[in-house]
């Protein structure tokens, strides 16, 4: 019943967008101002869902701010296509033996936008602005294991004890103790550099009107309707060989794909609901890129209270699911099935699947965890449809086994304060790397220090686990720091706090003129530096005019 209303779902969905590009061709014929030749030579065209809080890197916490300030802004580091750590303004850096001390030294001639060279000064300003309460950063944690910063913060000393400027280009950093991802913090927005002058110039407005070292600035912003960025000519890294960037806020799916192909848009992310339409269309299908997402999609269970306090039910409950199955239809294919909470692309070793669907057992187990006659359980979920979809088949299976759960949807700030809370017996959600290292998928979702909104909303605790994450973040050799973060997702898989679904691929979809386009698991790691644009002409059937906004 359930794949005849999805397949009807879909196939409204498809008339619905071919009458949308219809509308579009026959406006375009009458209407110069839709036409595709409405853009300025040399941009690269993009979509934004939704218009960004804030381009201030101290106050950045989503994704769309993060990926336009990779642009406008850098760091002492950053990482490369193969998630590693890699210069930025730092040329070179040293780490002391006890893992503590990290020294930095920075390239000379690097400039703000405003004209003035960056100097390590600059980024003891920075850092400690991210860490002071009068910022309120959501981003202090970043930078907190930094030695000095707690009394900074509660406003005992003047300055971080543990940042010190050894000279106009050399910066020393001190941790608290040894820890071992700090240079992948290092990649963070919250680590860019800015210039204390716009700052105190600008105050708030600092974060509308961004003032950095990138390959571009903020050249005009329309508020829900457009960001445009330009190319800078004395970028350290060299002129990047687009123009400039031009960001279009338009929040509907369908809209998106009617302005894509009428050329309007160079490159989207392939919404959920034409993933299969474009797949199998020889005109698109070769300009389709996709890279494997640094995520985990997962039913977590509240483990702190009952029914799921019970690890033989939190069992039952992954041997009820064919994960696979799910994937390989509803979610067709787009993604790589988890066999624990980290991503494949960030571990050395192999976790191999421990709940491949299997009814009986789930009812064996069931049994054994004292419930016989079967349990009812309430799951939360968001109010998107094929999150509704994924759940409903998720429901079926259970049912089959004699688990009876009631789906509870929820608009998404509701949604999210409750689990923070622990008000469901089982929610749906995935989990995004903030930054690339197995610890990031370790220490916010599974310590006992971090129950509820601080990530861990599974309400997992384990003593044994927590020692194992512990010693992996002190442990600056890397063979050992894998052993431990192995250990611990050994256990966590035993102890099935989750059932691990799927970590989500990444597919965006370009028009044929964009060259060298690229696609990163890291949103952070694009400059916009190498894609080209050439110029469409008869590609399209249009005039390739000049038309410049603002």
């Amino acid at each position: 019943m359930h794949s005849q209303l999805y397949s009807k779902f879909k196939f409204i969905t498809h008339i619905v967008v071919f009458i949308i590009l219809t509308f579009c061709f026959i406006v375009t014929l009458f209407i110069p101002s839709c036409k595709s030749s409405n853009r300025i030579d040399g941009y690269v065209y993009y979509r934004l869902s939704a218009n960004p809080s804030t381009l201030d890197p101290a106050l950045i916490v989503d994704v769309t701010g993060g990926a336009i300030s990779a642009k406008l802004f850098n760091g002492l580091v950053r990482l490369d296509e193969s998630l590693r750590v890699v210069p930025d303004i730092a040329y070179k850096w040293e780490i002391s033996q006890d893992g503590r001390s990290y020294i930095f030294y920075l390239k000379k001639d690097v400039l703000f936008s405003n004209r003035r060279e960056v100097t390590a000064y600059d980024f003891k300003y920075s850092f400690e602005r991210v860490l002071s309460p009068h910022t309120m950063s959501p981003n202090t944690w970043v930078l907190d294991r930094i030695d000095g910063t707690e009394d900074f913060i509660n406003g005992n000393v003047g300055d971080v004890k543990g940042i010190r400027v050894e000279g106009r280009y050399r910066l020393k950093i001190t941790l608290k103790e040894p820890f071992a991802p700090f240079l992948s913090l290092l990649c963070m927005t919250a680590a860019y550099v800015v210039p204390k002058e716009e700052i105190e110039r600008l105050g708030v407005d600092f974060s509308v009107y961004p003032s950095g070292t990138g390959p571009f600035i903020l050249k005009e912003w329309r508020h829900n309707q457009f960001l445009r960025l330009e190319a800078r000519n004395d970028y350290f890294d060299g002129k990047p060989v687009i123009m400039g960037i031009m960001y279009r806020i338009i929040p509907e799916d369908l809209t998106v794909v009617a302005e894509f192909e009428s050329g309007n848009l160079d490159v989207i992310t392939v919404p959920a609901s034409e993933f299969r339409r474009y797949k199998e269309s020889p005109k698109w299908r070769d300009l389709i890129s996709s890279a494997p997402g640094i995520n985990t999609y997962y039913l977590g269970f509240n483990c702190d209270r009952a029914p799921f306090n019970n690890p033989l039910l939190r069992k039952a409950v992954s041997y009820a699911i064919d994960r696979e199955k799910i994937l390989k239809t509803i979610y067709e294919d787009r993604g790589i099935l988890a066999s624990g909470p980290i991503p494949h692309v960030l571990k050395t070793w192999d976790i191999p699947q421990r709940y491949s669907y299997n009814s009986q057992k789930a009812i064996s187990l069931l049994k054994q965890a004292g419930y016989p006659n079967g349990v009812k359980i309430k799951i939360y979920l968001t109010s998107d449809q094929e999150v509704m979809d994924i759940l409903e088949v998720i429901q079926g299976y259970l049912k089959n086994v004699g688990i009876d759960a009631e789906l509870r949807q929820l608009e998404w700030s509701a949604y999210k304060e409750a689990i923070n809370k622990g008000e469901p017996d089982a929610f749906w959600i995935s989990w995004w790397a903030d930054y690339p290292d197995p610890e990031n998928f370790l220490f916010p979702l599974f310590h006992s220090s971090n129950l509820g909104p601080a990530g861990n909303r599974a309400r997992f605790k384990d003593k044994e686990v927590d020692v194992l994450i512990e010693k992996g973040q002190r442990s600056m050799d890397k063979k050992m720091r894998d052993k431990y973060y192995h250990n611990a997702e050994e256990l966590i898989v035993e102890y099935a706090p989750w059932v691990f679904f799927w970590h989500r691929t990444e597919y965006t979809i370009r028009q044929p003129w964009i060259k060298n386009y690229k696609i990163y698991p890291i949103y952070s790691i694009d400059k916009g530096m190498n894609q080209t644009v050439h110029p469409k002409g008869m590609e399209i059937g249009v005039n390739h005019t000049v038309h410049t906004i603002g």
